[in-house]
Protein backbone atom coordinates (compact mmCIF):
# COMPACT_ATOMS: atom_id res chain seq x y z
CA UNK A 1 0.00 0.00 0.00
CA UNK A 2 1.67 3.35 -0.88
CA UNK A 3 1.87 5.84 1.76
CA UNK A 4 -0.75 8.46 1.47
CA UNK A 5 0.41 11.96 0.94
CA UNK A 6 0.28 15.07 4.28
CA UNK A 7 -3.53 16.86 3.32
CA UNK A 8 -3.13 20.90 3.72
CA UNK A 9 -6.36 22.78 5.16
CA UNK A 10 -7.33 25.08 3.83
CA UNK A 11 -9.27 28.41 4.68
CA UNK A 12 -12.05 27.81 2.87
CA UNK A 13 -12.36 24.56 4.29
CA UNK A 14 -11.11 22.30 1.17
CA UNK A 15 -8.45 19.54 1.85
CA UNK A 16 -6.06 18.56 -0.24
CA UNK A 17 -2.53 16.52 -0.91
CA UNK A 18 0.23 18.46 -0.48
CA UNK A 19 1.61 19.29 -4.35
CA UNK A 20 4.51 16.85 -5.04
CA UNK A 21 7.71 19.15 -4.98
CA UNK A 22 6.38 21.23 -2.24
CA UNK A 23 8.18 21.41 1.24
CA UNK A 24 7.04 20.18 3.71
CA UNK A 25 5.36 22.61 6.61
CA UNK A 26 6.61 20.72 9.19
CA UNK A 27 10.93 20.93 8.06
CA UNK A 28 13.03 23.77 7.90
CA UNK A 29 13.64 25.17 4.84
CA UNK A 30 16.32 23.82 2.50
CA UNK A 31 19.74 24.61 3.61
CA UNK A 32 22.11 25.58 1.05
CA UNK A 33 24.16 29.61 0.39
CA UNK A 34 22.34 31.38 -1.36
CA UNK A 35 20.26 34.33 0.06
CA UNK A 36 16.39 33.08 0.70
CA UNK A 37 13.69 35.27 -1.26
CA UNK A 38 10.34 35.56 0.68
CA UNK A 39 7.53 36.40 -1.64
CA UNK A 40 4.13 37.30 -0.90
CA UNK A 41 1.00 36.98 -3.24
CA UNK A 42 -1.69 39.28 -2.78
CA UNK A 43 -0.35 43.17 -3.23
CA UNK A 44 3.29 42.05 -4.28
CA UNK A 45 3.09 39.65 -7.27
CA UNK A 46 -0.65 40.05 -7.59
CA UNK A 47 -0.82 43.49 -7.68
CA UNK A 48 -4.07 44.88 -5.99
CA UNK A 49 -5.07 47.62 -8.77
CA UNK A 50 -5.64 46.58 -12.03
CA UNK A 51 -3.80 47.55 -15.31
CA UNK A 52 -4.98 47.66 -18.79
CA UNK A 53 -1.45 45.92 -19.10
CA UNK A 54 -1.52 43.34 -16.72
CA UNK A 55 -2.29 39.14 -17.67
CA UNK A 56 -4.98 38.16 -16.12
CA UNK A 57 -6.02 34.48 -15.50
CA UNK A 58 -9.33 33.72 -14.78
CA UNK A 59 -9.33 30.29 -12.68
CA UNK A 60 -11.67 27.34 -12.71
CA UNK A 61 -13.89 27.51 -9.59
CA UNK A 62 -11.47 30.20 -8.33
CA UNK A 63 -10.91 34.22 -8.47
CA UNK A 64 -9.13 35.83 -10.92
CA UNK A 65 -5.88 36.77 -11.19
CA UNK A 66 -3.74 39.21 -12.65
CA UNK A 67 0.30 40.63 -12.79
CA UNK A 68 2.12 42.58 -14.20
CA UNK A 69 3.56 41.70 -17.29
CA UNK A 70 7.36 41.60 -16.91
CA UNK A 71 6.81 39.81 -13.30
CA UNK A 72 7.31 36.22 -14.49
CA UNK A 73 10.69 37.32 -15.80
CA UNK A 74 11.79 38.97 -12.76
CA UNK A 75 11.24 36.14 -10.75
CA UNK A 76 13.50 34.20 -13.00
CA UNK A 77 16.30 36.35 -12.37
CA UNK A 78 15.50 36.60 -9.41
CA UNK A 79 15.53 32.74 -8.78
CA UNK A 80 19.14 33.05 -10.26
CA UNK A 81 20.11 35.09 -7.14
CA UNK A 82 18.10 33.97 -4.65
CA UNK A 83 16.67 30.73 -3.41
CA UNK A 84 12.92 31.53 -3.83
CA UNK A 85 10.17 30.60 -0.98
CA UNK A 86 6.15 31.29 -0.78
CA UNK A 87 5.66 33.20 2.04
CA UNK A 88 1.92 33.67 1.42
CA UNK A 89 -1.43 33.26 2.58
CA UNK A 90 -2.14 31.17 -0.02
CA UNK A 91 0.85 28.77 1.15
CA UNK A 92 0.42 25.24 -0.89
CA UNK A 93 -1.81 26.93 -2.86
CA UNK A 94 0.49 29.18 -4.34
CA UNK A 95 2.71 26.24 -6.09
CA UNK A 96 -1.05 24.44 -7.09
CA UNK A 97 -2.38 27.62 -8.79
CA UNK A 98 0.03 30.66 -8.79
CA UNK A 99 3.49 29.27 -9.69
CA UNK A 100 2.30 27.50 -13.06
CA UNK A 101 1.00 30.80 -14.27
CA UNK A 102 4.37 32.44 -13.71
CA UNK A 103 6.71 29.50 -14.92
CA UNK A 104 8.19 28.82 -11.81
CA UNK A 105 8.22 25.52 -10.43
CA UNK A 106 7.17 23.96 -7.45
CA UNK A 107 8.47 26.14 -4.49
CA UNK A 108 9.46 25.80 -0.61
CA UNK A 109 6.48 27.27 1.68
CA UNK A 110 6.62 28.62 4.45
CA UNK A 111 2.86 27.71 6.71
CA UNK A 112 1.28 30.13 8.75
CA UNK A 113 -0.65 28.97 11.73
CA UNK A 114 0.39 31.22 14.25
CA UNK A 115 -2.17 33.01 16.69
CA UNK A 116 -0.91 36.50 16.35
CA UNK A 117 -1.46 39.85 18.92
CA UNK A 118 -2.73 43.11 17.69
CA UNK A 119 -0.14 45.09 16.21
CA UNK A 120 2.29 42.21 15.43
CA UNK A 121 3.10 41.18 11.56
CA UNK A 122 1.43 38.36 11.24
CA UNK A 123 3.77 35.98 9.25
CA UNK A 124 6.80 36.64 11.42
CA UNK A 125 6.23 34.19 14.10
CA UNK A 126 6.64 31.31 11.33
CA UNK A 127 9.44 33.20 9.40
CA UNK A 128 11.37 33.00 12.12
CA UNK A 129 11.05 29.67 12.98
CA UNK A 130 11.60 28.72 9.52
CA UNK A 131 14.37 30.43 8.04
CA UNK A 132 17.52 29.89 10.22
CA UNK A 133 20.56 31.78 10.03
CA UNK A 134 20.04 32.26 5.99
CA UNK A 135 20.69 35.98 4.47
CA UNK A 136 17.36 36.67 3.09
CA UNK A 137 14.90 39.33 1.80
CA UNK A 138 11.57 39.57 2.15
CA UNK A 139 8.78 41.07 0.19
CA UNK A 140 5.56 42.01 1.38
CA UNK A 141 3.16 44.60 2.00
CA UNK A 142 2.01 44.04 5.47
CA UNK A 143 5.73 44.35 7.09
CA UNK A 144 5.20 45.85 10.36
CA UNK A 145 7.90 47.49 13.09
CA UNK A 146 8.17 44.66 14.75
CA UNK A 147 9.50 42.81 11.43
CA UNK A 148 11.83 45.77 10.47
CA UNK A 149 12.95 45.13 14.42
CA UNK A 150 13.81 41.81 14.02
CA UNK A 151 15.18 42.38 10.72
CA UNK A 152 17.63 44.60 12.13
CA UNK A 153 18.61 42.14 15.00
CA UNK A 154 19.35 39.33 12.76
CA UNK A 155 23.03 38.54 12.58
CA UNK A 156 22.45 37.38 8.94
CA UNK A 157 21.89 39.57 6.32
CA UNK A 158 18.35 40.78 6.08
CA UNK A 159 16.30 43.58 3.38
CA UNK A 160 12.57 43.68 4.10
CA UNK A 161 10.98 45.35 1.04
CA UNK A 162 7.57 47.19 2.23
CA UNK A 163 5.47 46.87 -1.41
CA UNK A 164 3.21 49.05 -2.30
CA UNK A 165 0.05 46.90 -2.79
CA UNK A 166 -1.32 48.84 -5.38
CA UNK A 167 1.43 48.72 -8.25
CA UNK A 168 2.79 45.31 -6.62
CA UNK A 169 6.46 44.14 -7.57
CA UNK A 170 8.49 45.97 -10.56
CA UNK A 171 11.96 46.59 -11.62
CA UNK A 172 12.80 48.90 -9.24
CA UNK A 173 12.38 46.26 -6.25
CA UNK A 174 14.06 43.35 -8.49
CA UNK A 175 17.40 45.93 -8.86
CA UNK A 176 17.45 46.44 -4.76
CA UNK A 177 17.20 42.28 -4.53
CA UNK A 178 19.69 41.75 -7.20
CA UNK A 179 22.07 44.53 -5.51
CA UNK A 180 21.45 42.51 -2.14
CA UNK A 181 22.15 39.65 -3.29
CA UNK A 182 25.50 40.21 -4.56
CA UNK A 183 26.44 42.14 -1.42
CA UNK A 184 26.06 38.83 0.00
CA UNK A 185 27.98 36.63 -2.36
CA UNK A 186 30.67 39.01 -1.97
CA UNK A 187 31.01 38.52 1.71
CA UNK A 188 30.99 35.03 1.52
Amino acid sequence: MSPTPPLVHFPDGTVRPLIAGATSVTTPLPAGDRPLLLLDLDGVVLPFAARAEDVEHRLRGELSVRFRPDVPQLLRELASDFDLVWATMWEHRANAVVAPLLGLPALPVISFDDRVTAGRTLKLPAVQRQVGDRPLAWVDDSLGPDAHAWAAARAAPTLLLDIDPSTGLHVDHARQLHAFATAVSATR
